[in-house]
């Protein structure tokens, strides 16, 4: 169904760029976005929305997506300037970055969500649920979930007390509990709830 959804609007566009995010509930971390334009004249098994995909498999279609698409952007955004501008208007920085650094200029965004980037220089059209929708759009789900799980990986040997490569800096029980114990690192989103407040509770001691 993906790749049928997609090939309906290749009747009428050239290039398509699918866009999707992963980081945008976690604790901890950055927020990653990619955008990729797939070739339309390949269809890869297995690609789906990456939450319905296994760790194993992700990795498997990391590689066909990067091989095989005409062209695809991954772009991080800090901490910091999720802290500063908050999330959802550091995850919309991020797709434009992402859009606008595609070497290949699309002729329609296909942006996961409710939410478009603002003054973004392509025609966009925001899906909801659209990574179970647009292949294009599940393809840049993969992406920015195996670049960010990497990430949080890379952090858990650095800050091993967190857990970081099995919550990937998600607001689970074990990882909410290490915060109250052993206090923040500079990954973790000052203005996220659980964080917010141990740094209150802090500053109120």
């Amino acid at each position: 169904m993906l790749f049928r959804n997609e090939r309906e609007l290749y009747k009428k566009y050239d290039f398509i760029a699918g866009v999707d995010e992963a980081g945008r509930g976690p604790l901890a971390g950055p927020v990653v976005i990619a955008a990729v334009i797939l070739n339309p004249q390949i269809t890869i098994e297995g690609l789906n929305d990456s939450k319905k995909v296994s760790a194993k498999n992700r990795k498997i279609l990391f590689k066909q997506i990067t091989e095989t698409a005409l062209d695809w952007k991954i772009v991080t955004i800090s901490v910091e300037n999720i802290d500063r501008i908050n999330i959802l208007q550091a995850t919309l920085l991020g797709m434009k970055k992402a859009i606008h650094n595609l070497r290949i200029k699309p002729d329609l965004c296909l942006i996961d969500g409710n939410h478009a980037p603002k003054n973004c220089k392509f025609t966009s059209r925001t899906v909801i649920k659209g990574d179970s929708k647009y292949a294009s759009i599940a393809a840049a789900s993969i992406l920015a979930k195996v670049t960010r799980d990497r990430k949080m990986e890379k952090l858990h040997k650095k800050f091993p007390l967190y857990k970081f490569d099995k919550n990937k800096g998600y607001p689970t029980r074990e990882h909410i509990a290490a915060i109250r114990k052993y206090g923040i690192t500079k990954w973790h989103r000052k203005t996220f709830k659980p964080v917010r407040e141990f740094v209150l509770g802090c500053v109120s001691k």
